[in-house]
């Protein structure tokens, strides 16, 4: 898996092309089951934690409000205009 961690079904696949989902999750400094802080925080429920890994889980969801980049302690959570 690449450094970044979308789900594999998101990426290039028919799923992806009505996503709304312009970040990337840096699940190397990802805190997944223990903090949860993003998921928690988003109100569009977007994002989910398997694996102890956070991923996106509603990807028509997102609205890109950055409550989730804003808060996650780790900056795990990087919107395409920061790439």
């Amino acid at each position: 898996m690449s450094k970044f961690g979308f789900l594999k079904k998101f990426k290039g696949s028919s799923n992806n092309e009505n996503s709304n989902i312009n970040f990337k999750i840096e699940n190397d400094n990802c805190n997944g089951e223990e903090c949860r802080k993003c998921v928690i925080a988003c109100p569009n429920n977007v994002l989910i934690v398997e694996n102890n890994q956070t991923s996106v889980g509603n990807p028509l969801g997102c609205k890109s409000c950055r409550v989730c980049a804003s808060i996650c302690p780790n900056d795990c959570i990087i919107f395409k205009d920061s790439f």
